[in-house]
C-alpha cells in the first residue's frame, strides 16, 4: 500500500505554487525519520529543498498519520515505521559503491530492487529516468539463473566486468528475479535521486 498512499499524498493540490519535491524526496524523509528523530532545517538540508518546500512535506506526512512533530523533530508514527518498513521490502537495500567498469565517475549509487527482473526489457528506459534526473549514467543488472546479467550487453557479468560484480554481491547480495541500478553523477546527492528514481519507475511499471 505505501506506493498508493505515498501517490495520493504527493498528488495533493494546495493553493500556490506547485510543489518544489517529489516522490523521491518523500522517501528520503521517510528514510531519514526511520533512522532518529530529525529537525525541519537538517532535514531541508539534507532533502535539498527549501523551506516552503519542507513545511510542506512534513504538513502532508503528519496529515496521513506517518509522522509527529515536537520541538525536537519529525518522528515516524507505528503507521509511518509500516510503511516504511513496506518500503524497504521493495527497495531492498541502497548503497554507495566506488568506480568500477560500469561507472562514469567517482559519484556512484546502486540501488536492489526487489522481484521485479521480469518487468526489464533493456534497461534503457531506467537509464533515461536516471538521467533526467540529473544523473550522468545508470546500468541496470539483473539476477537471473544464479548469475547476474545485463540485458543486450553482457550475460554473464562476473566474466564481463569482475570488480563490479564484485561490489554488488558483496554490498546488495541480489537474489533470484532482483534488479540492481547503479548510478553515477556529478555529486552524490544526484546519484542517490538518479537510484531512487529509476527505481520507483520500475515499480510503476508493475501495475502495468
Amino acid at each position: 500500500m505505501f506506493k498508493q498512499l505515498l501517490e495520493k499524498i504527493i498528488g495533493e493540490k494546495a493553493p500556490g505554487p506547485s510543489p518544489t519535491f517529489s516522490m523521491v524526496h518523500m522517501l528520503l524523509a521517510l528514510d531519514l525519520m526511520a533512522e532518529k528523530t530529525i529537525g525541519r532545517s537538517k532535514l531541508a538540508y539534507s532533502l535539498d529543498v527549501g523551506e516552503g518546500a519542507i513545511r510542506t512535506i512534513i504538513g502532508r506526512l503528519k496529515e496521513a498519520g506517518l509522522i509527529t512533530t515536537s520541538k525536537a523533530g519529525c518522528t515516524l508514527t507505528n503507521k509511518g515505521l509500516k510503511l516504511w518498513e513496506e518500503h524497504k521490502s521493495i527497495f531492498k537495500k541502497k548503497s554507495k559503491i566506488v568506480e568500477n567498469e560500469l561507472t562514469l565517475g567517482t559519484h556512484n549509487f546502486a540501488i536492489l530492487v526487489k522481484n521485479c527482473g521480469h518487468k526489464v526489457k533493456s534497461g534503457m528506459g531506467l537509464r533515461d529516468t536516471a538521467i533526467m534526473a540529473g544523473a550522468r549514467s545508470a546500468t541496470t543488472i539483473l539476477f537471473q539463473d544464479g548469475r547476474l546479467v545485463i540485458p543486450s550487453v553482457s550475460d554473464n557479468v562476473t566474466k564481463d566486468f569482475p570488480k563490479a560484480a564484485g561490489q554488488i554481491v558483496t554490498l546488495l547480495k541480489p537474489e533470484e528475479n532482483d534488479v540492481v541500478i547503479i548510478v553515477s553523477a556529478d555529486n552524490m546527492r544526484q546519484a542517490e535521486y538518479g537510484a531512487l528514481t529509476a527505481a520507483w519507475t520500475l515499480i510503476n511499471d508493475l501495475r502495468k
